[in-house]
């Protein structure tokens, strides 16, 4: 047991900025500072709730937001390690934490007498004398109070609770198996040969791997979460492909104690449940009605439009990869074989040498790691916001491999801390992500910290980090992110940094990539690691005119994924107890789409789709392809007001960054772009016209 007293979590951190202080953070301090916590929590609402005087803005609104600050800064603490430092001893306290935290979350979201006071200052808004921000937070609170089901009766909220403590449960059960199995799954190759078309780098990364298992002599190649691989597109011989990708569909799906079939039914079955207490038709419904999307018949009519032009372009390119096969099989004497899905990546680099000779795969020596960062990355944000970034070697994260760097207005004011965590673990979930670690908040006065999480292949000791150009796009979209949690100035917390909606969250991450290939950018960091050349211009100009390549295969991996994702959660109580294989209802679902290509897998099968069964985008995976409306419509507004300049910046980062989740995104956007966006750049970017 600790003390308050010796419990890093309880007392204001010594490390800057707030960062919570994992250098003396230890596993056994959580449980009891998130009880302290939600204790204190508990009190601070109670305070409001039980005061004889007239609810106000003041005495509930803004103490509502005053209240949880210690719950807040023990759940960024922890759940940032939860996820790219998950220990065996860390997964047995989320899995003890996690119906406690829902229990909690539960009782304040439904409490009745709170509801009423905030539902008293929202029946009197229009006569209350408010800034914008406080108006929408009285909007904000009131609706998201009224979905989450403060208004039902006593036994309806005792069930409502009951079911998000076992949701709680299951989301956490299905990341540990998933984290397991993935794990477990990590392909053993016997000898080098095996491996043929790697670079030396990783090779020596998976002979490090097995090293680490107590495999000496073999390689280890590890899982990524999406279904498909780099090393797909290079490894030269068919059956290591096939034995790569039939592990990674694996996951999940295998009786035994990592099996996630039964965990998925069941969290179907109860996200249904709880809509229809709610009083929606299905998790879908309930979830998109606080959304911009609205309603599930809106996001099905724009999966529904685009799948077919998508599929169409998919069969194209299967067409024109199997002429490839059979040109080369019969070419070597040997009898084609027909295209499989651990083909199709591999082959379509073929085509893409044969069409644009270029070879993405040979590329990696110019894309090294901490030049991509600095030259790269950095880079692109000075010039475009006039921000600067410096090391802080004293401020510790949560890993060794953990790095932090404060950021500087031009002024040289301190804005924030950008950390990164770069690398893949047996500990850490696939996959990459950003998050915060302090909100930003005028009213607890509090600077933003947060953290881009990639999983990056590390390389032997003494070797460099080399990049591949889906690594570099990465690193670009999550520090999109990173900039949006940064740059958000608003008075309250409830609105600090992504704090926007689901389907609007991934939009300024996407606008992020456009300075990959932007000249000036591209200039400045894809520099050969060894020879100091820079990328030569006529494969700039290849990478460029090959940016709508393999689109049809890409756009339909994801519409299949984000269509799975609907197709689980539009069902009713009664359908999504009828259902009892998940395989055939997953493969149902595609054929019904039209999507169900087998060289063209879903992006996520069922079992291992971590975003909507343990993450936050249930019913919300086609977020991206939303905000890409948005996001492809902005990058046309930069390209007509003179691209990567101060002014453009600035008005982004003004109009949209700035406003955090304090005002309507659609809104937002509108004021930023002076009309609704259109639509007819996404579809010309993915080549979905014709």
């Amino acid at each position: 047991m600790t003390s308050p007293d010796t419990n890093p979590l309880l007392v204001p951190s010594p490390v800057p900025y707030g960062v919570p202080d994992w250098t003396h953070i230890r596993p056994e301090h959580y449980l009891p500072a998130f009880r302290e916590a939600f204790a204190r929590h508990r009190a601070e609402v109670d305070a409001i709730t039980a005061q004889p005087d007239t609810p106000t803005f003041g005495n509930t609104i803004e103490a509502l937001e005053k209240a949880g600050a210690l719950l807040t800064t023990c759940a960024h603490a922890f759940y940032t390690v939860t996820s790219a430092h998950a220990t065996a001893e860390i997964d047995a306290i989320q899995a003890e934490l996690a119906p406690l935290m829902a229990a909690h979350e539960t009782a304040i979201a439904l409490d009745g007498a709170l509801f009423a006071r905030v539902s008293a200052v929202h029946a009197q808004l229009d006569a209350l004398d408010l800034t914008a921000e406080q108006r929408y937070l009285v909007q904000r609170r009131f609706t998201e109070m009224s979905l989450a089901g403060a208004g039902l009766d006593a036994e309806a909220k005792t069930r409502l609770a009951a079911l998000e403590e076992r949701l709680s449960t299951l989301s956490t059960q299905f990341q540990k198996n998933l984290q397991e199995d993935t794990n477990a799954l990590a392909v053993v190759f016997d000898t080098a040969e095996e491996l043929d078309g790697l670079t030396e780098g990783e090779l020596s990364a998976a002979a490090q791997a097995a090293r680490e298992r107590g495999l000496d002599g073999k390689y280890v190649v590890t899982l990524t979460l999406f279904t498909g691989h780099p090393y797909l597109s290079v490894l030269t011989r068919r059956e290591s492909r096939a034995r790569l990708l039939e592990a990674s569909r694996a996951r999940g799906s295998r009786p035994g104690e990592h099996d996630n079939r039964p965990v998925v039914l069941e969290i179907v079955r109860l996200r249904a449940e709880r809509a229809r207490l709610l009083r929606y038709d299905s998790h879908a419904a309930a979830t998109l009605a606080d959304v911009t999307a609205g309603t599930p018949e809106a996001v099905e009519e724009r999966l529904w439009m685009l799948a077919v032009p998508a599929a169409r372009n998919a069969r194209a390119e299967k067409e024109k990869l199997q002429r490839i096969v059979d040109g080369t099989e019969r070419a070597a004497g040997r009898e084609p074989f027909a295209l499989e899905a651990h083909d199709w990546a591999f082959y379509t680099e073929k085509v893409r040498q044969a069409e644009y000779a270029i070879d993405t795969t040979a590329l990696r020596p110019w894309f090294e790691a901490e030049r991509v960062l600095h030259d790269g990355v950095f880079f692109a944000a000075h010039r475009l916001y006039g921000v600067t970034f410096r090391e802080r070697e004293d401020i510790p994260g949560y890993h060794p491999e953990v790095r932090a760097f404060e950021v500087f207005e031009e002024d040289g004011s301190p804005l924030g801390v950008f950390m990164l965590d770069l690398y893949t673990r047996d500990t850490k979930r696939g996959g990459a992500w950003m998050n915060p670690i302090v909100e930003q908040s005028g009213l607890l006065r509090t600077a933003p910290v947060v953290i881009n999480n990639l999983n990056v292949v590390k390389p032997a000791p003494g070797e460099p980090t080399l990049l591949t150009l889906d690594n570099v796009t990465t690193l670009f979209h999550e520090f999109g992110h990173a900039l949006h949690g940064l740059f958000a100035r608003v008075q309250y917390p409830h609105f600090s940094g992504t704090s926007v909606f689901r389907d609007f969250v991934e939009f300024p991450s996407q606008v992020n990539e456009m300075w990959i290939l932007w000249p000036e950018i591209l200039a400045n960091y894809a520099i050969h690691h060894e020879t100091g050349e820079p990328l030569p211009t006529e494969i700039v100009e290849k990478l460029r005119a090959s940016e709508a390549f393999n689109e049809g295969f890409a756009t339909s991996e994801y519409l299949a994924a984000s269509w799975l994702d609907q197709a689980w959660h539009t069902l009713t109580v009664e359908e999504a107890e009828a259902v009892t294989d998940v395989a055939a209802f997953e493969a149902e679902a595609l054929a019904r789409i039209g999507l169900d290509e087998p060289t063209v897998p879903t992006r996520y099968s069922t079992t291992y789709f971590q975003h909507v069964f343990a993450g936050g985008y249930s019913a919300g995976y086609y977020s991206y392809i939303w905000s890409e409306v948005l996001d492809a419509d902005t990058v046309e507004w930069f390209r007509e007001n003179g691209g990567l300049t101060r002014a453009g910046g600035d008005r982004f980062r003004s109009r949209l960054l700035r406003v955090g989740g304090s005002k309507d995104p659609m809104d937002a956007y509108r004021d930023f772009r002076g009309r609704d966006a259109r639509i007819e750049p996404l579809l010309e970017r993915r080549g979905l016209t014709g």
